[in-house]
């Protein structure tokens, strides 16, 4: 696991890098922009079009200095380098890179007030004004700058950060940063960037490695870890010589109405694909021909009102909630399940009849998995208006309760009774289609019953779900839900050691 840091921790970890390598503060920050240098050639490979880098006076605006010359190197030579003067301050390694600009053959402009900025024809702007650190929105002359350069419409790459963008922490509709084409950040994401809101400040990211010390950056104390396919790699378990259905669990999904079957056959199939020994569902007696005739692996359980499962020690995972409908039946159903005190994997409309019952979220069987979309989420746990104030619930919600919560989203949030969380990096918008959340609950109870704990499981089965609909998308514009279901197994497949 990548560990993430705020930017606190990461102005420390460039501290210790420079008093432990060691390297000069000058030659990390020299680093650092031919890092940002290479990934900017490798999309503007164009030495023609003209480029102006904005530079504040800090560390952030040596960054951008430094980027220049190595432009210019490179074969850019329309650059012209703005200095924000907005400050008396300035770093001492901005004070170095500004004596290097100055005798070199760059153009250099200094920006005394936002109403000095005009004439600017630049093709690409590079943004290396404010670095992260930040608490609070742009304001006065700095507020007034960004909004000329949001509204100029050209493409922005900013450096590490876009302006006025917070690092980590709580982040508001009413972003007046700047907007980047791309944010080339360093040594780590920024916690932030996992964040729907980051939308509004930088429609891509890419990280670079710059040379702290990842020792250092690995061991630091945070809230906050990167799932890697490495890490998957590590969890998974081989299939084994004599084993047997029996050995890789027996998996209960409760799931489907007699509208909503599809939901009840994407979760079963999901589940059967990632390789639980056996798969029931348990499903309106209506569903038995659909699934007869489209899963003939998967045994049926057929429910009616007065169903009760009998037993529900006999199976190593019970899935329950997607398409199931809401009713005072399937309400005694849940609760009943809840009596048994075994841990569950609880989706759609369980949740929302669990959010029609507060007293029952109390009673919550510990190791549960709950796997809410942010909708379901605020209906179980209170109205959040930012995504940042959401995972601090979820986070302290997993913690009490002692559950697992999968608050989904592109990037997915896996929260742990430890109170770390867990981010997901796979998935993509061609998987914003119906039923793909059918298929990671069914994902979770084949894991669940193949013995992996309730977080490991967790977080395997968002991968896997992320990573088989980002080899799908590879290419498609769109992928279904079943077409994920039918590919796991071959996903899973390349990352069994």
């Amino acid at each position: 696991m990548q560990t993430l840091l705020t930017s606190t921790q990461m102005r420390l970890a460039d501290e210790f890098t420079i008093a432990n390598k060691p390297i000069a503060s000058i030659d990390l920050m020299e680093t650092a922009a031919r890092a940002f240098v290479k990934v900017f050639l490798r999309n503007e490979f164009d030495t023609n079009k003209s480029v102006a880098i904005f530079c504040g006076k800090g560390n952030n605006g040596g960054d951008g200095l430094a980027i220049a010359h190595l432009l210019l190197n490179n074969g850019y030579e329309n650059i012209k380098v703005y200095v924000i003067n907005f400050s008396k301050k300035k770093s001492a390694d901005f004070a170095i890179n500004l004596q290097r600009l100055d005798e070199s053959r760059c153009k250099k402009v200094v920006i005394d007030r936002a109403t000095d900025f005009k004439n600017i024809k630049a093709d690409i702007i590079i943004d290396a004004i404010l670095g992260s650190g930040l608490n609070k929105a742009l304001e006065g002359e700095y507020a007034e700058l960004v909004k000329q350069i949001n509204n100029l419409n050209k493409k922005v790459y900013s450096v590490d950060v876009p302006t006025g963008f917070f690092a980590e922490g709580r982040l508001t509709a009413d972003y007046n940063g700047i907007v980047a084409y791309k944010t080339i950040c360093f040594q780590r994401p920024k916690i932030s960037f996992f964040f729907p809101e980051s939308k509004l400040a930088t429609k891509s990211y890419e990280v670079v490695e710059i040379g702290l010390d990842e020792d250092f950056v690995q061991k630091q104390e945070s809230e906050f870890y990167l799932v890697e396919k490495k890490d998957i790699e590590k969890i998974l378990k081989p299939r084994e010589n004599f084993s047997h259905k029996g050995t890789y669990g027996h998996a209960l999904i409760i799931a489907g109405n007699s509208n909503t079957m599809g939901a009840a056959l994407l979760s079963s199939m999901a589940c059967l694909h990632t390789g639980a020994g056996l798969t029931t569902a348990c499903i309106p007696q209506s569903g038995l021909i659909a699934l007869n005739a489209t899963l003939p692996e998967v045994m049926a359980l057929p429910r009616d009102e007065y169903t009760r499962i009998e037993n529900p020690t006999k199976y190593q995972a019970i899935a329950i909630g997607p398409g199931l409908g809401i009713s005072a039946e399937h309400e005694r159903l849940l609760e009943s399940l809840f009596a048994a005190n075994l841990p569950l994997i609880i989706d759609a409309d369980a949740l929302n009849i669990l959010s029609e019952r507060p007293d029952l979220i109390e009673k919550i069987p510990e190791q549960s998995i709950l796997t809410p979309h942010m909708k379901e989420f605020d209906r179980l746990f209170g109205e959040h208006s930012n995504w940042w104030d959401r995972l601090q619930t979820a986070k302290n919600q997993s913690v009490r309760l002692k559950i697992v919560i999968v608050l989904k989203n592109q990037y997915t949030f896996v929260c742990s009774p430890n109170g770390k969380v867990y981010i997901n990096p796979t998935g993509n918008p061609a998987m914003a289609q119906g039923g793909m959340g059918d298929v990671l609950t069914g994902i979770i109870a084949a894991f669940v019953a193949q013995k992996y704990s309730s977080l490991n499981a967790a977080i395997l089965a968002c991968f896997v779900h992320g990573q088989t609909g980002d080899q799908l998308a590879d290419d498609k514009f769109v992928v279904t839900a079943s077409q994920v279901a039918k590919e796991i197994s071959g996903v899973i497949k390349t990352m069994v050691p």
